[in-house]
């Protein structure tokens, strides 16, 4: 496995040298820059996995400078920033560090949390990376002939369903019929009816007055 390569930025020597000593031995590569002019100008020339930051050196803001430099870095570092004196979440995230890190800390306090800092940083360059590519990729065209076939499909669905449509529709057609023809007989026997008693009526009468 590849070492992780860590540039280590702070003004006092003798922190400067225990905390690269305490990574080294942890199996991270570590170069060092005593200032933030000196760290932007690395950033600039190598590639890191991580950049850790002191807040204060040549004057407060220094940190600051450097955090830009790595955040504008093409290869995107993780970015911890090193504090005796600790900020609000909002202020360290607005500079765009990753983690803050207060001074002074237990080694094995220091490892563990670079250690989980490197590995969140790299899921998250590898879930963007995926979403690039997937934004980039060109959409698959769907061949003339493929086309075709799921018409012809479309169609035949359509003629299925209109075929069935008059199936049903020419069995309810004789009931329609078989209906219409009984009123009609009824009708018919409703007027023989009608017509016989008008007769009856018309003969009574007749009867009537001839006697």
């Amino acid at each position: 496995m590849a070492k992780r390569r860590v540039l280590l930025v702070d003004d006092e020597v003798s922190i400067l040298l225990t905390i690269k000593a305490v990574l080294e031995i942890s199996g991270f590569e570590v170069d060092t820059a005593a200032s933030a002019v000196e760290g932007k100008l690395k950033l600039k020339r190598h590639e890191y996995h991580m950049v850790i930051t002191d807040m204060r050196m040549e004057h407060d803001a220094s940190g600051r400078e450097v955090i830009l430099a790595a955040r504008s870095a093409p290869y995107h570092p993780a970015v911890a920033l090193l504090t005796a004196l600790p900020f609000s979440d909002e202020d360290w995230q607005e500079m765009g560090a990753d983690k803050m890190l207060v001074k002074p800390m237990q080694t094995a306090s220091l490892i563990w949390q670079l250690e989980q800092l490197l590995e969140k940083h790299t899921a998250n360059l590898a879930r963007s990376s995926e979403a690039l590519a997937a934004a980039a990729k060109p959409k698959k065209k769907v061949a003339p002939a493929k086309k075709a076939a799921v018409t012809k499909k479309v169609v035949a669905k359509k003629t299925v369903k209109k075929s069935a449509a008059k199936r049903l529709a020419s069995k309810k057609l004789p009931v329609k019929k078989a209906v219409a023809k009984k009123v009609a007989v009824k009708k018919v026997v409703a007027k023989k009816t009608t017509a016989k008693k008008t007769t009856v009526k018309k003969t009574a009468v007749k009867k009537k007055t001839k006697r």
